[in-house]
């Protein structure tokens, strides 16, 4: 089973932007489509963004569509969440995990990596 790290996280006002980064340990993201999930202070976790390997075709949530732009870089085994126009309510534990074929808002992954926190001021 690959092992993910998150990192790219922090404090930033509202408008502000942040790039967070998803990085495979153990073996290679291979073909999988990967996907950002990101948990609020006293919610439940939530699916934000997927990619898949082949064509890059992306998936948004409708909270993030326009906003948010998740990308791929095959050669490092790499996926990013570029993250603009940032509203307090983006505030959360960001997590990056490899998801079904069948449904990319499901994780096939038993264990979550730490995440990132991310933090929004008004």
């Amino acid at each position: 089973q690959v092992d993910v790290v998150e990192s790219g996280g922090g404090l930033v006002q509202a408008g502000g932007s942040l790039r967070l980064s998803c990085a495979a340990s153990g073996r290679s993201f291979d073909t999988y489509t990967v996907a950002w999930f990101r948990r609020p202070p006293g919610k439940e976790r939530e699916f934000v963004a997927a990619i898949t390997h082949y064509t890059s075709t992306t998936y948004y949530s409708d909270s993030v569509k326009g906003r948010f732009t998740i990308s791929r870089d095959k050669n490092t085994d790499t996926v990013y969440l570029q993250m603009n126009s940032l509203k307090p309510e983006d505030t959360a534990v960001y997590y990056c995990t490899e998801v079904t074929y069948s449904d990319y808002r499901v994780s096939r992954l038993d264990n979550w990596g730490q995440g990132t926190q991310v933090a929004v001021s008004s």
